[in-house]
């Protein structure tokens, strides 16, 4: 019966108390496993998830380089970008709440063990692999004091008949624990089947990392056991052992080496030598290797030059690199993200005037050139007005206001007269 009988609870054994023979397998009716253990997911169903016929566990899909940068970038990303908490103000202003204890969580302190950058990054790295990502709200007096993440693997979701959800979790030591909707802030991926939990690059990309996961193998194989040989030097007539062994010790000491690279072959009494290279079957498996890190790329929707692929989009495209990543990768997650904190972090009332807000503007920057370009059109001129202040654009360099309120003048009416009188 195999892994399959004792997964399912069948046994062949010797005799049993009941006086069954040894021939008679032990039957059971039923056996419970704990699905949730990730050495019974791997070795007894793991490898049914994908046709390569390997398990693909979080450890071994991280192991491959490219699918390790894509996901590392992309939650390195998300974790590093600053997100804020706005208020649209009565007159129609825009500022950021720095006074809201949802701010505090955000930018300062989400809890007493990680930064900003530490639970984003974590939150996000959950649900690309998972599909979906847990935080437990710390009850305050003003709202939640902190965000606690929880393991996507020990969190079960629950839909009572009422459509109301729960979530019960289940620690590494203790009893279970089940929170209401109210206590967990959830952000999920963004492919669903349920439309309530996400599906994680971990099994909507088990083909790609299957298959890559065993062309790796079959290539770490191929160097531990291949034989890989330089040339032969080919006589017509036959050498004696230690003739062979002189010819080898000489060729060594003459051609080998990086000092000896380039040097020409003197063959004697119709000797030659002959390159081997590489065979039809080793390029096909590197060409595979290939296809598969190109497959990941798809899967992932990270830009290949950025998986370190080796292009030429380098240089004067890395601009629309970063574009790219933004718009096609990541602005689904922004809008992820700003929709779970309003809607687990803020109140009914709260929303209507306060939301979060990712300043991706770090990553569309440019080049100092570009920038100062740009900002030259936004600060304007003569003929040609602009839309932002000096202060404003100082701002966007962290560099403090101009003194005696100069910098809320337009850049090009400076020098005009009284600071005052032009505003």
């Amino acid at each position: 019966m195999g892994w399959l009988g004792d997964f399912f609870g069948f046994s062949h054994g010797g005799a049993a108390a009941g006086g069954r023979d040894a021939v008679t397998p032990d039957v059971r009716a039923y056996s419970v496993h704990d699905l949730k253990q990730e050495v019974n997911l791997s070795t007894a169903i793991g490898a049914a998830l994908n046709a390569s016929g390997v398990a693909v566990t979080e450890r071994s899909a991280m192991g491959n380089a490219t699918f390790n940068r894509a996901v590392t970038l992309s939650s390195s990303v998300i974790g590093m970008l600053p997100l804020n908490l706005m208020r649209k103000r009565s007159d129609g202003t825009i500022e950021k709440a720095d006074d809201h204890p949802v701010h505090r969580l955000l930018r300062l302190k989400p809890n007493s063990a990680q930064t900003p950058l530490q639970f984003k990054s974590y939150m996000q790295g959950r649900a690309l692999l998972k599909g979906d990502a847990f935080a437990y709200k710390v009850p305050g007096v003003k709202g939640p004091q902190a965000l606690w993440p929880l393991d996507p693997d020990r969190v079960k979701m629950k839909q009572a008949d009422d459509f109301s959800l729960s979530f019960e979790y289940e620690p590494k030591t203790g009893g279970k624990r089940t929170f209401g909707a109210n206590e967990i802030m959830h952000l999920r991926g963004p492919w669903s089947r349920d439309g309530l939990s996400g599906e994680g690059l971990l099994t909507l990309a088990s083909e790609v990392l299957g298959l890559a996961q065993t062309t790796d193998q079959a290539a770490a194989r191929l160097m531990r056991n291949g034989a890989y040989v330089g040339g032969v030097l080919q006589h017509p007539k036959g050498l004696s052992k230690e003739a062979a062994l002189n010819l080898k010790s000489q060729f060594e000491d003459s051609y080998t080496g990086a000092a000896n690279a380039g040097r020409w072959i003197v063959a004697e009494e119709g000797m030659e030598a002959k390159v081997l290279g590489a065979t039809g079957r080793e390029a096909e498996g590197l060409a595979q290797r290939k296809h598969q890190a190109e497959e990941i790329s798809r899967m992932t929707g990270i830009p290949r030059p950025l998986l370190m692929f080796d292009e030429t989009s380098w240089g004067s495209g890395i601009e629309a690199l970063g574009l790219f990543l933004v718009t096609y990768h990541l602005l689904p997650w922004f809008v992820a993200w700003e929709e779970v904190v309003a809607q687990s972090l803020l109140s009914e009332r709260e929303q209507e005037t306060h939301y979060a807000k990712f300043n991706e503007a770090a990553l569309l920057r440019g080049s100092l050139k570009d920038q100062a370009e740009f900002l030259a059109k936004a600060l304007g001129g003569p003929g040609a007005g602009g839309f932002m202040l000096p202060d404003e654009a100082r701002a966007k360099f962290d560099m403090n206001p101009l003194e005696d309120g100069i910098g809320q003048v337009p850049a090009w009416k400076q020098g005009e007269g009284d600071a005052s009188s032009a505003q």
